[in-house]
């Protein structure tokens, strides 16, 4: 059971870092190049489609599976295996509260921002969403790093 679970909290993770970073290197910099009356609309329609239930199923695992990985009974898990273990949890904790305390926060005012004009909404939301968004895809990498050294590393 603890093998199964680790390997879902290193499989969920993985998904994750890989959806953040593909928004790091690819999304987000290909949207910097439309005007701001296509970004605002563009932005919104994301923020509208992804917490979708299967975004939201690896989003809620990327904490649950490597909290129930840590607390299953494992026999014969090292000391360093359960502290990559909660390294990662911890990272991932940490990624999610950037994502709940600065992203979300930041896409409901662009939700919200329907009677400004584009240019006004789009420089109050894009450089700060994208600094925290290298932030938590930063966290989000290295607990997938952490998580997968976890399943690798042996003794003490």
């Amino acid at each position: 059971m603890a093998a199964l679970l680790l390997a879902l909290a290193i499989v969920s993770t993985g998904l994750y870092a890989g959806f953040m970073l593909i928004f790091q290197t690819g999304i987000m910099p290909a949207l910097a190049r439309l005007t701001d009356e296509e970004f605002v609309p563009a932005m919104r329609r994301i923020n509208e489609y992804v917490p979708k239930p299967v975004f939201l199923v690896v989003f809620l695992g990327v904490v649950a599976f490597p909290a129930a990985a840590l607390f299953v009974p494992v026999d014969g898990r090292t000391g360093t295996q359960k502290w990559l273990v909660l390294a990662g949890l911890v990272a991932a904790v940490a990624n999610h509260l950037v994502t709940a305390a600065g992203n979300i926060p930041l896409n409901n005012a662009l939700a919200a921002s329907t009677d400004q004009p584009a240019a006004a909404v789009r420089g109050a939301f894009e450089r700060r969403w994208n600094g925290l968004h290298r932030i938590r895809t930063l966290l989000i990498l290295a607990a997938f790093g952490l998580l997968t050294a976890s399943a690798v590393v042996t003794g003490g």
